[in-house]
């Protein structure tokens, strides 16, 4: 007879055989924020932009970091990632620390309504930064508080953390190296956005399209229709993915508006695709439009 062993208890072991990042379940998330041994329980970070949300009710013992704290303008571009300094500093603040297991969430559980993405976004920072133990909470508040799992508006100060030593800087890609890389033979250029902004029927963005050569994969594609923040299975979506052209042959390279669409595709095909090269362009449309040396363009794309 074959004898499955949960995932969760042999993270509560300690008996991980490798670093992961990935999603967990509400009933494993409560498991270890639970944990008779403190030394095993996670960061549990509450990533949403609403500050009175987080104060209405958030999963025990989640520490806030509002998403955005972590973007500013520079050189006039909005909501470009800070310098490292800067994010260190707040990263170790929230507690973030080398040798733990962080659980991030946040709600965004219906469209338009799209905070699921603060979420992969602070993923993808805690993973830029050499963090290897990262869990999305699959289906985020909303799963948690219809498992009846308890909520609390009790405030959760984590101690300073430990940031590794070693970042995964090469995780990102910025414009330049994009330039380089966009057009190769191998290389895919994605854009998360909703199709109406990638072919320019907007009026978000000060120019309209999508870089040259760059294909449409809406983020939400990934995701539960009756829970947003929930991730559909890569058997469910395979087949969408290989059809656009996603095929784990490939070397991806992710953009959207913000960053915050292509963190969630990025974090889908590397992390539960498991896709070996996917990188984001950080600085994604709203730096691209601002260059206006570089042409945009409106016809719809296929990859080859």
């Amino acid at each position: 007879m074959k004898i499955v062993v949960p995932v969760i208890a042999l993270l509560l072991a300690g008996n991980i055989a490798r670093a992961e990042i990935g999603t967990i379940s509400p009933a494993d998330a409560r498991l270890l924020i639970e944990s008779s041994d403190v030394s095993k329980r996670p960061v549990v970070i509450d990533t949403r932009g609403g500050y009175k949300d987080y104060f209405r009710g958030h999963i025990p013992t989640a520490h806030h970091l509002n998403f955005d704290t972590l973007r500013g303008t520079d050189h006039g571009v909005p909501v470009q990632y800070l310098p490292d300094e800067l994010t260190k500093a707040l990263l170790v603040r929230a507690g973030v620390d080398r040798n733990r297991i962080h659980l991030v969430y946040a709600t965004g559980d219906k469209l338009p309504n799209d905070e699921v993405l603060s979420a992969s976004m602070v993923a993808y920072v805690l993973e830029k930064f050499g963090v290897k133990e990262i869990r999305i909470v699959d289906g985020g508040l909303p799963a948690w508080q219809n498992s009846k799992f308890p909520v609390t508006q009790e405030y959760f100060g984590n101690p300073s953390g430990t940031l590794p030593e070693n970042p995964e800087k090469e995780i990102g890609i910025s414009i330049d190296e994009l330039l380089q890389r966009r057009g190769q033979s191998g290389v895919v250029l994605v854009d998360a956005r909703p199709r109406n902004e990638y072919l320019g029927d907007d009026d978000v963005w000060l120019r309209k399209g999508h870089i040259p050569g760059a294909i449409s994969f809406h983020w939400a594609r990934l995701m539960e229709q009756d829970n947003t923040h929930k991730f559909r299975s890569f058997q469910q979506t395979r087949s969408e993915l290989e059809a656009a052209g996603l095929t784990p042959d490939k070397e991806i390279i992710v953009y959207c508006g913000t960053s915050r669409e292509g963190s969630l595709l990025r974090f889908y095909l590397k992390h539960v695709a498991r896709y070996p090269k996917v990188r984001l362009y950080e600085g994604s449309w709203k730096e691209y439009v601002s260059l206006k040396q570089h042409p945009a363009e409106t016809k719809e794309n296929k990859a080859n």
